[in-house]
């Protein structure tokens, strides 16, 4: 099995389609498809279900993606350390984010890390803290900030970021605006909520810390991004239940403290792969965080 047959592989699955393929890794598609033709006889299965229109993965295909990916960033990595023995830091920096993370400021954090290593590349993706914990225990990212969904693995390590409290935002002219003392998780039963997808992180500690406590919520406008839940709830179509620090985004709204959720609800963290995964580029990122 050679690296270029990973590689080529895992081009395919994420494209999904041949030609493309061929032509983002500027190889010939008769190349491309003798690579993987080449893969399948070694491991003695099909990779993938062909037709005219798209390529689909087989289940044995399935099962070689994660382990491809894994390798291909440990050979990046390896790389990437040789280079840094070297006294050159180069290569690339994969970063995933969920929206506004308390403990980092991403984009300025990214400027000092350019700065200080302009030929390293930076790539970044912004997704909910489920999909990131995945894509850094599948090798597809370096690191990732997130908050807290999932307890450490073999395949993934986190560092603690910061921790808040839950804190419940409404329209001034909502009836629990008035309340002038903290909340309780009893108290916000029957209300409609606004709040992030299931993926994100903030809901998942939220669903969690109500599930504790015994409490259901009518989660009614589901969004994927803080400006649109801070939207709907100025514009009193619904309350939101969610990190201390969000308050500071629309300081028009009313913010109370919610008690009885077990102190803080909310862990950031640094996600990273196994120390002897893990990249110069992101030990240096660390570094500087």
């Amino acid at each position: 099995m050679e690296l270029r047959h990973l590689r080529h592989f895992v081009a395919v699955a994420e494209d999904r389609h041949f030609t493309r393929a061929a032509e983002r890794l500027m190889v010939s598609q008769s190349g491309l498809s003798a690579s993987i033709r080449a893969l399948e006889r070694e491991l003695r299965a099909p990779l993938f279900v062909r037709s005219t229109r798209r390529v689909t993965l087989t289940e044995a295909g399935r099962a070689l993606l994660g382990e491809a990916e894994r390798i291909l960033a440990q050979v990046r990595a390896a790389h990437d350390a040789v280079a840094a023995v070297q006294g050159v830091l180069r290569g690339t920096l994969a970063l995933g984010t969920e929206q506004c993370i308390a403990g980092v400021y991403a984009a300025g954090l990214l400027a000092a890390f350019r700065r200080r290593h302009p030929d390293v590349e930076i790539r970044l993706r912004q997704s909910g803290s489920l999909d990131l914990a995945e894509d850094v225990a599948a090798g597809r990212l370096d690191l990732a900030f997130a908050y807290r969904t999932r307890a450490d693995s073999d395949q993934l390590r986190s560092v603690p970021l910061a921790t808040e409290p839950m804190t419940l935002l409404c329209h001034p002219g909502h009836p629990l605006a008035s309340a002038g003392a903290a909340l309780v998780p009893d108290d916000l039963a029957g209300h409609v909520f606004v709040d992030f997808h299931p993926d994100w992180g903030p809901r998942r500690a939220t669903d969690a810390a109500f599930a504790a406590a015994g409490v259901r919520r009518k989660v009614a406008l589901e969004v994927n991004d803080v400006h649109s839940l801070l939207d709907l709830v100025d514009e009193n179509l619904g309350i939101a239940a969610v990190p201390r620090h969000f308050r500071h985004k629309r300081e028009a709204l009313s913010a109370l403290p919610v008690q009885g959720t077990g102190g803080a609800v909310y862990e950031t963290v640094a996600l990273l792969p196994p120390a002897q995964a893990t990249s110069p580029a992101a030990r240096a990122l660390l570094e500087l965080l």
